[in-house]
């Protein structure tokens, strides 16, 4: 199933479940939730409820804003860098003292979101200070409950879903300061969504298309198959130090076809519209403001 963050007209935001194509609010289940993390924090008990049937009434998805779905994580947004060999090569041609070198070991970054970026929000381009503005197309994985010391065969039970991030970053912030958190972590720049699917609808491990558009052009185009460091290694490494509480967000890396990648470099100006995209969860459509 997938789950939205919906906001009506009136301002007040709420939890909704789609099956097929029709949008249902989770009250018509009798489930009255504040929000997403509160969804996932009582999902065991909340899932039985979920089952489509005659009584529901349609939501005229027309009138709602799609916010992302959890609209403010309890944690920064936990990132791989250089995650899939195609973008390892074009980063190091870019810029091969920032991106450059030997990488024995997965690359662990955080992302300020405070909120994230829903679908259809601006992403603000901040002239004066950022120069070489860029998109990244990645899975988000969301945690279902505290993962503490997982073993990589146990990783998949720990999954409560599947979102799409686009983890947009200022090159020219993010290679000045050679440590990344500055140039990924403005304000507006963590679009997500426009929902989770969850994990049981999604074979693990996850053999995705993934790609993004900008006005139109295909950029990026790969599979979630090809992640240099898996999801279940990655969530077995962090959990063995730190707990990954239940809503934690991993963005898993993009693949290659970012703007500073292509010969010549293309960065993102305002008016130009970035839709990533991956099977099985949707388009995750934003415009740069």
């Amino acid at each position: 199933m997938k789950l939205y963050t919906c906001q009506s007209a009136d301002g007040n935001s709420f939890v909704a479940v789609s099956f097929s194509d029709s949008l249902y609010d989770l009250a018509q289940f009798g489930v009255h939730v504040p929000d997403m993390q509160a969804l996932i924090d009582n999902f065991t008990e909340i899932r039985p409820l979920l089952v489509p049937n005659d009584n529901l009434t349609p939501l005229d998805a027309s009138v709602l804003r799609l916010c992302a779905p959890i609209p403010y994580p309890r944690q920064d947004i936990i990132c791989l860098g250089i995650n899939y060999t195609a973008h390892a090569e074009e980063a190091d041609r870019f810029d091969s003292d920032a991106f450059g070198g030997e990488r024995p070991k997965a690359i662990y970054f955080s992302k300020r979101a405070c909120p994230m970026t829903g679908d259809g929000d601006p992403i603000p381009s901040y002239p004066g200070l950022v120069t070489r503005l860029d998109y990244e197309c990645e899975l988000g994985v969301v945690i279902g409950k505290d993962a503490f010391q997982v073993a990589p065969e146990q990783a998949a039970d720990y999954i409560f879903g599947y979102t799409i991030i686009n983890d947009v970053s200022a090159r020219n912030l993010q290679t000045a300061h050679k440590q990344w958190y500055f140039g990924k972590s403005l304000d507006g720049f963590t679009p997500c969504g426009p929902c989770i699917v969850t994990a049981d609808d999604i074979p693990f491990p996850p053999a995705l298309s993934i790609r993004c558009t900008v006005n139109g052009e295909l950029r990026q185009d790969s599979n979630t198959a090809y992640l240099i460091n898996s999801i279940a290694s990655v969530i077995a490494e962090l959990s063995q130090g730190m707990i990954l509480r239940a809503g934690t967000i991993i963005a898993t890396g993009t693949p290659a076809g970012v703007g500073m990648g292509l010969e010549p470099p293309r960065f993102l100006n305002p008016g130009d519209t970035v839709v990533c995209e991956i099977e099985g969860i949707g388009k995750l459509t934003n415009v740069v403001d």
